[in-house]
């Protein structure tokens, strides 16, 4: 197994939350706020179209809005939009993603993997619950707890 774009999933210069939110108790809003309060050191952008800011930064309705290209992407969403998540983040040039969602069919899961496979974009999930990543600040910020 290659080790190819492991560094962007355990020490991203910028992250996505891809689903983002405020709305008490989803995954979304706890990655976000864990994130945005928890100190990470690089870019950190929301996307989520029901916002324009979250926690007085500008939320994105869509990857394809992002001003630049995260290192590291964390979906939030539910499980049928996965997959193009994937596919749209990798042709940008996304190199890791930790996706938390759950309920992901075993077709989702392998167009997710299809997805991901020709641009090597690692993905860490689905139905997980996060990673620790000291070094970044990310210890406990990516942990959908």
């Amino acid at each position: 197994m290659s080790v190819r774009n492991l560094d962007s999933l355990f020490d991203p210069a910028s992250v996505a939350v891809i689903g983002a939110s405020e709305r008490t108790g989803s995954v979304g809003a706890t990655v976000w706020r864990n994130l945005n309060r928890g100190g990470f050191r690089g870019p950190l952008v929301a996307v989520n179209p029901k916002y324009t800011v979250l926690d007085g930064r500008p939320c994105f309705a869509r990857v394809a809005d992002l001003p630049g290209i995260p290192e590291l992407a964390v979906i939030c969403t539910p499980a049928h939009t996965v997959p193009g998540l994937v596919a749209e983040l990798a042709a940008r040039g996304t190199r890791a993603a930790v996706v938390l969602s759950a309920g992901l069919t075993s077709e989702h899961k392998q167009a997710m993997l299809a997805a991901a496979r020709p641009h090597v974009l690692r993905i860490l999930g689905p139905n997980c619950i996060g990673l620790l990543a000291p070094p970044r600040r990310v210890e406990r910020e990516l942990c959908a707890h």
